[in-house]
C-alpha cells in the first residue's frame, strides 16, 4: 500500500514540539503516539450547535456522537485551512469565522477495541451558513441542537458521546463559548 505525503500526521513530542511524520492510517493503534488533530465546533445563524455521530467505519468510537468534526492537519498546514479542508471533506460545508477557543487541550483515551487516541488538540469554533451533506465514510448521523442539549448530554450520559467531547464541553464551558449549565 502506498501512502500519500498529504495523509501524513505531525508525531508531537512531550513538550509539544514536532519530532517527525507518520502515514494517518498506521497512527491509530494500541500504542498510538502523540500527535496534532484539532476539534471544531459548528454554529448556525440560529445558534444551534452541529453534533456528528461518527461511521461505522471509523477506526476509534465507530458510531458515537460527538463535536461537529475533527482532523489532523497536514505537516506544515495552517490548523485554520485544516479546518476548512475537513469541513468540506466530512460535511460538504464552507465555513466562516474559525477562531480558537481551547487552544491547549490535549487528552488520551482508550477505545473498546484498545485502540488510543493520544493527541494534543486544540479545539476551535467556526460557523457555517450552509447544511450539512456528509460524507458518509466520515458521518453516520448529524442533529442540529441547542448549546444547552450538548451540555445536557455530557452531563447525564457521557458514556454515549467522545471522550474527548465530554472533556471539550466542560472546557468550552469554562471558557464562556458554551452555557454553564444544562437548566441555566
Amino acid at each position: 500500500m502506498t501512502t500519500s505525503t498529504e495523509d501524513l500526521v505531525t508525531l508531537l513530542a512531550e513538550d509539544g514540539t514536532a519530532i517527525g511524520t507518520a502515514p494517518r492510517p498506521t497512527v491509530h493503534t494500541t500504542e498510538t503516539p502523540l500527535h496534532l488533530a484539532f476539534s471544531c465546533y459548528l454554529t448556525d445563524a440560529s445558534g444551534r450547535l452541529l453534533l456528528t455521530r461518527r461511521a461505522l467505519s471509523k477506526k476509534t468510537w465507530p458510531g458515537v456522537w460527538t463535536n461537529s468534526f475533527c482532523g489532523h492537519p497536514r505537516p506544515g498546514e495552517d490548523i485554520a485551512e485544516a479546518i476548512t479542508r475537513h469541513a468540506r471533506h466530512e460535511l460538504g460545508l464552507e465555513v466562516t469565522d474559525v477562531r480558537p477557543a481551547v487552544p491547549d487541550f490535549r487528552y488520551r483515551a482508550v477505545d473498546a477495541s484498545g485502540v488510543v487516541e493520544n493527541e494534543i488538540c486544540p479545539v476551535f469554533v467556526a460557523t457555517t451558513t450552509q447544511e450539512p451533506e456528509p460524507n458518509p465514510e466520515e458521518v453516520a448521523e448529524h442533529r442540529w441542537v441547542e448549546p444547552r442539549e450538548a451540555v445536557q448530554t455530557v452531563e447525564v450520559a457521557p458514556w454515549a458521546v467522545s471522550p474527548w467531547m465530554v472533556a471539550q464541553v466542560e472546557r468550552l464551558v469554562a471558557a464562556g463559548h458554551l452555557p454553564e449549565s444544562a437548566s441555566g
